[in-house]
């Protein structure tokens, strides 16, 4: 971003010197043209007509001129987003695929860390010998601070990394010996800010499975309850989604991507906290729409908020890139440790927040 940044000023520097000074050496070349021909012209060796068409031919001189500069300033942000294309081909992904990999046959979806340590590059650790099994079916829910691991360990499981020492295997298979593709094709990801294409939303939800038919479309958009939200559009489904979903609210983006997530069928889904940043509205909505995208598959939730963490089955708490409490909600609850305060703390503020608005409704 930064060498696209300097290219671009580079280039409006050279545009602001080089327009200007063409322009006007253009100009003086007229004036001169104008003053020695009129001079001439009362002297009585040049004719009008002739004098007129020197003035032309100066001006279809600089013309070109002109535009090479304009062609100049095209050719260095060309340049600049080449130079910036060049690099993001030219990176090396951040876990290699082994040479022969073979396919991963289709899971069940048990997910296990053994000893798994985990540092970015020559940082520190963010996970420090982490022992956990996820069970087939079962909604899994990792809470903490922020920094504390709990991203990390969902970019474990969709290797978008791999471990710096230790094993991450689903169904008993470590998953640098399986291809990524086989992989990342039986799991379902879902980010805190979903990328929506540039597109119709027809586009959008069918682009885990592009050769949806209509039926298989709107069954996955009834799934996540926006059918009516859909329905009002004029377009419906054939709606054009601008890049990023800038067109549409972060309750109707955040469902897309959850309706996208079920036309993939995955065995195992991953969620990054959806609910986090949206109106009471949206997020009972997106609560609905999980609650049926969850059943059936191995979930797991990274939850930045406790009301999302209490659908779980088990609940494991992460600190400094450690697990150090593990159970359900009723369980951890009872223990009366680390998620006992958290929960301590959110319900408190859980019932401030409803006094709040309990009054300015009196209001």
């Amino acid at each position: 971003v930064g060498a696209y940044l300097d290219a671009n000023l580079y280039t409006a520097r050279a545009g602001a010197i080089y327009g200007p000074v063409t322009e006007g050496v253009g100009i003086a070349a007229q004036a001169i043209v104008l003053l020695v021909g009129g001079w001439m012209v009362v002297d009585g060796s040049l004719q009008v007509s002739e004098l007129a068409a020197f003035v032309l031919f100066v001006n279809t001189f600089f013309a070109p001129i002109q535009q090479m500069v304009q062609l100049y300033n095209t050719y260095q942000q060309g340049q600049s987003g080449l130079h910036k294309i060049s690099e993001i081909l030219s990176t090396e992904p951040s876990s290699k695929e082994k040479p022969g990999a073979s396919p991963l046959p289709p899971i069940e979806g048990h997910i296990n860390f053994d000893s798994v340590t985990f540092s970015y590059g020559d940082g520190p650790e963010v996970l420090s010998r982490v022992d956990l099994s996820i069970n087939p079916g079962e909604t899994f829910a990792f809470v903490g601070p922020t920094g504390a691991g709990k991203s990390t360990m969902a970019k474990l499981i969709t290797r978008f990394y791999d471990p710096s020492s230790g094993a991450v295997s689903i169904d008993g298979v470590d998953l640098r010996d399986v291809s990524i593709t086989s992989l990342r094709t039986q799991l379902g990801v879902v980010p805190q800010e979903p990328f929506l294409f540039y597109g119709t939303i027809r586009d959008n939800v069918a682009f885990a499975k592009p050769n949806a038919t209509d039926d298989e479309i709107h069954e996955a958009i009834a799934h996540v309850g926006l059918s009516e939200t859909v329905s009002q559009l004029a377009d419906g489904v054939d709606t054009l989604v601008h890049e990023r979903g800038v067109s549409l609210s972060a309750g109707e983006r955040q469902l897309i991507a959850l309706a996208r997530a079920f036309m993939a069928r995955p065995r195992v889904l991953v969620l990054d906290e959806a609910t986090s940043s949206l109106d009471l509205h949206s997020e009972a909505q997106i609560e609905t729409a999980l609650d049926g995208l969850l059943e059936g598959r191995t979930a797991v939730l990274i939850a930045h908020r406790l009301a999302t963490a209490m659908k779980a089955d088990r609940i494991a708490v992460v600190d400094d890139g450690r697990i150090v409490e593990l159970g359900s909600h009723a369980e951890l609850v009872e223990l009366g440790g680390r998620y006992a305060e958290m929960f301590a703390t959110w319900s408190s503020h859980s019932e401030s927040d409803k006094d709040s608005s309990v009054e300015r409704l009196s209001d």
